[in-house]
């Protein structure tokens, strides 16, 4: 099968996305007066900037750069964490955490100290079921932040919770808000303006769907940011984010996996690349409550008619190999292999015959509107015209395709198939979260609902046997196969290339890059 190329002049004649990166006027985060300015692709619009409603990591980035938690990540080639705004935290007890603050740690805006009255806004509110927030399962054990002092208080669990000290305390979720800021506003939900940063950096310039300007924050009394002012460049296609940076318009670019091979061999001048595992995963799912895909039988004949290497081949060039489930090798609940592991065309035929669809029938696959993702549901369209399934790939703007997934109004009925890629965090649950039945309408776009997945959900973050939360990760995979909603695709690479002016700040997989650590080299 055949699919479009483009060359580089068509590609910019017809990508939106890349459109924009060619028209957008750059003279204006050119380094001017001196100042020391890094620049940056950002592939996606910024909606929110809460961190109990975070889109992705690109709205992380921006988060870590003008807040703070009590701990957050460390840069390097280990998963591991650094004290924060914590002068000191110590588990006292599998659900107990005592934490103290760094005295004189200031709000912007007037707002005053950092207190332990802050931690326990941030992290309750998040836990609070009654405000449904995306994130709200990196909380789920917490019964209660208790304050002993002014900046002092323990996070009390109501049972253990192995995944806090991976993926809660130092990611998104264990930011600190400014209570004062938000109750004298009266904001329930952060959207773009984060009222009042304790962080190193604050923002200057906001056009969310073009440019998010951060400049040093003056009231940072911590280790001085080495540049004077980060800018994200919106540009929603990876391959026109790799164009910008060839026309030296940013400097540092997180890129497709398709681009991969071809920079190994030759990279442009001045420039460096970053290759790193991908914990993130692909797949292609189907929304199973209506249309065809509500009968099981349709969903297993996607299955095992779905050519799976030849998406890969065909989006990314062989460097890509093919998953296993949503947990990538080396993290617990890794699995060994798919219950489908061959394309059985004969079988798939016979299953669409039997659900009352000998003839196949129309449908569409939903994907964000960049190449990569282009590219793979395309060839999974011509994959799936073997087996009689016509399948039109739908291509969503920024934030476009959640927002019908949650529909309340019932538009999510319009959805047929998709192909997503989610990040992840080093703890299996962070996988296994955003398909539980809760997340139904939010990111669990299959609707895919079972109740032993969900209290697997529950019971494995508290297990203190390793094994059995191994085994337990692997049984959720297993359910979601079964169910036959998922097709698992690939974890990928992450790749960054950047000028050998920068020396870059990233997280152990590349894919969390910590602007406010890089430097000039």
């Amino acid at each position: 099968m055949a699919f479009d190329s483009f060359s580089r002049r068509n590609f910019l004649k017809t990508s939106a996305g890349a459109a924009a990166a060619a028209t957008m006027p750059f003279s204006e985060v050119v380094a001017q007066g001196g100042l020391k300015i890094l620049k940056t692709r950002m592939f996606q619009a910024t909606e929110t900037l809460d961190p109990g409603w975070r889109l992705g990591t690109a709205d992380d980035d921006i988060m870590r750069s003008v807040w703070q938690g009590l701990i957050g990540y460390k840069p390097g080639e280990q998963w591991a964490w650094e004290k924060q705004l914590a002068e000191d935290i110590v588990q006292e007890s599998p659900t107990r955490i005592r934490f103290t603050l760094r005295k004189g740690v200031m709000w912007s805006d007037g707002y005053g100290e950092v207190t332990a009255e802050d931690v326990k806004f941030s992290y309750e509110r998040i836990a609070n079921p009654d405000n449904k927030m995306g994130y709200r399962t990196d909380w789920e054990k917490l019964d209660k932040v208790e304050i002993t002092g002014t900046h002092s208080g323990i996070i009390i669990l109501k049972e253990p919770f192995q995944p806090l000290w991976l993926s809660t305390l130092p990611a998104g979720s264990g930011l600190v808000l400014c209570k004062k800021a938000m109750e004298a506003k009266g904001v329930t939900k952060i959207g773009t303006d984060v009222l009042a940063v304790n962080g190193p950096y604050r923002i200057k310039t906001m056009e969310p769907r073009r440019i998010v300007v951060l400049e040093r924050n003056p009231g940072w009394q911590g280790p001085k940011p080495e540049y004077d002012e980060i800018h994200y460049i919106v540009i929603l296609d990876a391959n026109a984010g790799e164009i910008a940076y060839e026309a030296n318009e940013i400097d540092v670019v997180f890129l497709p996996i398709a681009s991969v091979a071809r920079l190994q061999k030759r990279l442009p001048p001045k420039s460096k690349l970053v290759v790193k595992p991908a914990m993130a995963y692909w797949w292609l799912g189907m929304q199973m409550e209506e249309g065809p895909f509500k009968d099981i039988r349709v969903r297993q004949a996607v299955q095992h008619g779905l050519d799976v290497e030849m998406v890969l081949d065909a989006a990314f060039f062989g460097v890509a190999t093919r998953s296993t489930g949503i947990i990538a090798p080396g993290l617990m609940g890794h699995r060994p292999k798919n219950l489908i592991e061959k394309v059985d065309i004969a079988k798939a035929k016979a299953l669409l015959a039997e659900a009352g669809f000998p003839n196949g029938f129309k449908t569409d696959i939903g994907v964000r509107n960049s190449a990569e993702f282009v590219n793979a549901a395309q060839a999974a369209a011509a994959s799936l015209a073997k087996i009689g399934i016509q399948a039109d790939v739908r291509p969503f703007d920024s934030g476009a395709q959640k927002a019908l997934a949650g529909d309340k109004g019932g538009k999510w009925k319009e959805m047929g198939m998709h192909i997503v890629r989610f990040s992840m965090q080093p703890d299996p649950s962070w996988a296994t979260a955003w398909f539980v039945s809760e997340q139904v309408g939010e990111w669990n776009w299959e609707r895919f609902r079972n109740a032993e997945f969900d209290k697997l959900h529950q019971t494995l973050t508290s297990e203190l046997d390793d094994k059995k939360r191994h085994d337990g990760y692997v049984r959720m995979q297993d359910l979601m196969e079964q169910s036959g909603a998922y097709v698992f695709l690939t974890h990928g690479v992450n790749a960054v290339m950047h000028r050998d002016t920068v020396v870059p700040a990233l997280s152990p997989d590349a894919q969390r890059q910590y602007f406010k650590a890089f430097k000039p080299a």
